[in-house]
């Protein structure tokens, strides 16, 4: 089957690609990448079946994500477009950044596949820190959305930021004081 046609927000729009599988017998897989929802049915599922459960599946991953926009910061989500625009070309997409406060054992982490692709979480220890050092972490983790790991690639992105050494400077400053491990804190 080819892609439905884009359901949800209008700006988050998700499309649904349906595939029928020989392989599977009883029950459905799917998963979310990006905007996109890639079932895979069993070949015997009648129609009405699928149609039923392909709405529950968008439904649940609509619900899901629009609780977590809801938790979004809208000063945090204007300082990402902004770096991203600046440093990034405007290129890299995200789903929402927001301050958590259970998030004590790093700074900040980027989901990549499933229902949460693209959320930023940066811990809100850091809310009291100089701004340049939070935008070095915005950039840190938007650069996740493009390389997962902490390659050469990924790095020479982050470098981007002009102030990119000076504030892991600061962090791993930190992290000595509070006697944290600097490597998984960035």
């Amino acid at each position: 089957m080819a892609d439905k046609p884009a359901v949800g927000a209008e700006e988050d729009p998700i499309s649904v690609e349906v595939v029928r599988d020989l392989r599977l017998r009883k029950t459905i897989r799917w998963e979310w990448k990006g905007n996109q929802i890639r079932i895979r049915a069993p070949w015997h599922l009648r129609q009405d079946q699928l149609d039923r459960q392909v709405a529950e599946i968008v439904e649940k991953v609509k619900r899901k994500r629009a609780r977590v926009r809801a938790r979004a910061d809208v000063d945090l989500e204007a300082r990402a477009r902004q770096i991203n625009k600046r440093y990034f070309g405007g290129e890299l997409a995200w789903h929402s950044i927001r301050w958590v406060n259970n998030m004590h054992q790093r700074l900040g982490s980027c989901t990549t596949g499933g229902p949460t692709d693209g959320d930023i979480r940066l811990s809100s220890e850091m809310k009291g820190w100089p701004e340049w050092v939070v935008d070095y972490l915005i950039v840190h983790e938007l650069a996740h959305r493009r390389y997962p790991g902490h390659s050469a690639e990924f790095w020479a992105l982050v470098n981007r930021y002009p102030q990119a050494e000076r504030a892991r400077g600061f962090v791993l400053g930190v992290a000595f004081r509070l006697g944290r491990d600097e490597e998984g804190w960035l």
